[in-house]
């Protein structure tokens, strides 16, 4: 029962963090600490994130698993700008933008692992299936 309870947590948890983390690049591009005064266009960077959210709120498992790997990116960026900015704000934003990513990947990674143990558990009895048939031969 733990298992299941986790595991909706591990959902929520994919779906808070990555609303979270387009909300966050949307404000910290256009009203917090925006590259130019008054925005520029590096707002855009939060379009690809809409890209997975609809896959991530129905439990997509293929789409679970590309945006775990895709949103790398942003906490590349993240952890670019956190050193590299010289405005203390917008280093600030940078920080958090990694710290986001990294629940959602966690999320996201431990949302998937009983998937991952029952593709495994299924090739290892498909194999063992085509070794009987082969050794019958």
């Amino acid at each position: 029962m733990m298992h299941g309870v986790l595991h909706k947590y591990f959902h929520w948890g994919a779906i808070a963090s990555l609303v979270t983390l387009i909300v966050w690049c949307v404000l910290w591009e256009t009203v917090v600490a925006p590259l130019q005064p008054g925005g520029s266009w590096v707002v855009l960077k939060a379009a690809p994130l809409l890209i997975p959210l609809y896959g991530v709120i129905k439990r997509d498992v293929y789409t679970l698993q590309w945006s775990s790997m895709v949103i790398l990116l942003y906490f590349t960026e993240g952890v670019v700008r956190g050193y590299s900015d010289t405005n203390a704000t917008s280093a600030m934003m940078a920080w958090g933008e990694a710290a986001i990513v990294c629940i959602y990947f966690v999320c996201a990674v431990l949302y998937l692992r009983p998937y991952k143990k029952a593709a495994k558990r299924m090739a290892k009895e498909l194999l063992e299936k085509v070794n009987k048939v082969s050794i019958k031969k």
